[in-house]
């Protein structure tokens, strides 16, 4: 799942910064990597890809910091 999101997001939100190598750990939103219109097509992505929808209470930082964090709600979300 980390790769998908990363690929993605190097893909797609990042296109043009070929120096950047994204880990899952990476803070998308304080380091500036991602911004919100790029958090929006994030979230697109995520529904159309895994199958969900995010609720807009769960639509927090700590669950899409960073890849590790949105992995992590994604499979708790499955598992609910």
């Amino acid at each position: 799942m980390n790769d998908i999101l990363i690929e993605y997001i190097q893909t797609n939100l990042l296109a043009g910064q070929s120096d950047v190598n994204l880990s899952p750990e990476d803070d998308l939103l304080g380091s500036g990597l991602v911004d919100s219109l790029g958090m929006i097509q994030l979230l697109a992505f995520i529904e159309e890809k895994f199958e969900i929808k995010v609720p807009p209470q769960d639509m927090t930082i700590e669950n899409f910091m960073s890849v590790a964090a949105i992995s992590q709600y994604l499979v708790r979300l499955k598992a609910a």
